[in-house]
């Protein structure tokens, strides 16, 4: 089974998600999606494997969600600008056997391993 964790080492949440995923025994790929931010068409794929829009794991909190204005924007337009600021991507994000989650709380990602 190949695991993949789009991480963020700054973040509580995606470092518990990531030693879950360890505790299972599984090495995971470590995608640091800050410094490789996914393509538009990536966060596209992903927004299909979890059944969700783009608005349910953007972080709205974040100053540049606010400067961009992105509130009411389309799909495509939020695409855009987290593969522009990946910043923006809500996190952990795991994906294991064809499926996809994001580890808020981390704990949800062992549902999918």
């Amino acid at each position: 089974m190949t695991v993949t964790i789009w991480h963020n080492p700054r973040c509580s949440k995606s470092r518990r998600a990531l030693a879950l995923i360890q505790e299972q025994g599984i090495e995971p790929e470590i995608v640091n999606y800050l410094e490789t931010p996914p393509s538009a068409q990536d966060l596209k794929d992903l927004s299909e494997l979890l059944g969700k829009g783009p608005e349910e794991f953007i972080r709205k909190g974040e100053k540049v969600y606010k400067e961009l204005e992105l509130k009411g924007s389309d799909d495509q337009t939020l695409f855009a600008a987290m593969s522009g600021n990946p910043i923006l991507i809500e996190r952990a994000i795991v994906f294991a056997n064809g499926k996809a989650v994001i580890g808020r709380p981390p704990e949800d990602v062992l549902d999918i391993l």
